[in-house]
């Protein structure tokens, strides 16, 4: 097998990611999810030329930093790829090639895993379950993903006792809310990746504290269809930290602007209220504190793509950057959605996409969202092309990196 392309494989190669969290809650790396979207087609290619197609088509030609930064990539390859060693054009320092469940630790396979790991890469396990015919595989590996959801209590407790006994980092798979969490953690997983870190930890009901209150109430006025110029200036200049972030964000490189800002009425003169409204919000958020850092960039991408997408819908691409950006409001406010937004004077149309993702903006999202999980029989049930979808997240992504180090420091 040779790492070569179809002519036009790059229309349908399908790439997304899922953060993996540290016990403090910073991002350690991202899943990569893939998928060739000529699957579903007549034209049926197997699985090693699947993955390699992916390597070359995501990894050679937008690279692996722009994918995971400074994080570790997770990779899913298949046997035969291990022992073709076409992984080798991949970089070492920042990729963990994961060893599939389906495959059986034959002597050439554990022979090919103690090479890659002699080569410098790091191994993982996914979806591993303790068994005696596959013990072997804990001794060439650095890292043991558990599908937390696919064992009882008793059942994970068991594998953890096993698994400890080996020189082996824990990561806990489809961690889904704050009680499997807190076991996992006690339990000592070192990594966690699952929708708990983007889905709120409180039931409906629990009010916000003064502080948070009052951050969705700036967000409120911020929001206000009929604000004018000089009051939005008054309100962003009310606030020193957002006024010098805000700053320092319109002179980033991210933005763009032909010349230096020095005051938040030249800021707002210069790009207009519709786009100053959009920058403090996310400043905004950006200032909660108490989250993931990647729960901004996650806002971030999904407001880039949802702006850009709504924008080749001609819908207004301005809500759709709203509803992108809102869509994690539940996650960083520990509140249901509805409550929320109770209080903020959305349009009917951008409520209802980010409540029940109805309207062509709830389609949008929906897409974005369904991406970023890769849920690929989603998005090729949706308007708009894969390749078109892959585009926009590898620009959203992009951009919420320089936004990021522009209002936060973080890469």
């Amino acid at each position: 097998m040779t790492l070569t392309a179809a002519p036009n494989i790059k229309h349908s190669v399908l790439v997304g990611r899922q953060a993996i969290f540290d016990r403090q809650k910073g991002v350690f790396g991202y899943e990569l999810l893939y998928r060739d979207g000529q699957a579903n087609s007549a034209q049926v290619i197997d699985g090693d030329e699947a993955t390699a197609r992916v390597m070359v088509n995501t990894f050679l030609e937008m690279g692996i930093d722009q994918i995971a930064g400074t994080g570790q990539a997770f990779i899913n390859l298949t046997a035969n790829f291990f022992l073709s060693q076409n992984y080798e054009v991949l970089p070492k320092n920042n990729v963990v090639l994961e060893v599939l469940e389906s495959i059986e630790p034959t002597p050439l396979v554990i022979q090919a895993l103690v090479r890659a790991r002699q080569l410098g890469y790091k191994i993982a396990l996914d979806d591993f379950i303790v068994r005696d015919s596959h013990r072997a595989l804990l001794e060439v590996t650095d890292f043991v993903k558990v599908d937390i959801l696919a064992l009882t209590r008793e059942q994970l407790f068991e594998q953890i006792d096993v698994l400890k006994q080996y020189p082996v980092r824990l990561l806990a798979e489809k961690v889904e809310n704050q009680e499997v969490y807190t076991l996992c953690y006690e339990k000592g997983f070192e990594y966690f990746q699952g929708y708990f870190f983007c889905k709120p930890q409180i039931i409906e009901g629990v009010k916000l504290s003064g502080n948070r209150m009052a951050i969705v109430l700036l967000l409120a006025k911020l929001q206000d269809p009929d604000i004018k110029m000089e009051a939005l200036e008054e309100l962003v200049g009310n606030d020193l930290s957002l006024s010098l972030k805000l700053l320092r964000f319109v002179n980033s490189a991210s933005v763009g602007l032909p010349r230096v800002v020095h005051s938040i009425g030249q800021a707002v003169g210069m790009v207009g209220t519709e786009r100053m409204r959009q920058w403090a919000s996310l400043l905004v958020l950006a200032n909660t504190g108490g989250k993931p850092s990647e729960l901004m960039r996650i806002a971030l991408i999904r407001g880039r793509m949802c702006q850009e997408l709504s924008r080749l819908q001609g819908e207004s691409a301005s809500q759709g950057f709203t509803i992108g950006l809102f869509s994690v409001l539940d996650a960083y406010f520990d509140c249901e959605m509805k409550q929320l937004l109770a209080d903020l004077p959305l349009a009917s149309d951008v409520l209802l996409a980010l409540t029940d993702r109805q309207g062509c903006f709830g389609e949008i999202l929906t897409c974005v969202m369904s991406y970023e999980r890769g849920d690929w029989d989603q998005i090729e049930a949706s308007r708009f092309e894969p390749h078109i979808i892959r585009h926009e997240y590898f620009l959203s992504t992009e951009w919420a990196n320089e936004v990021m180090k522009a209002t936060l420091g973080v890469g």
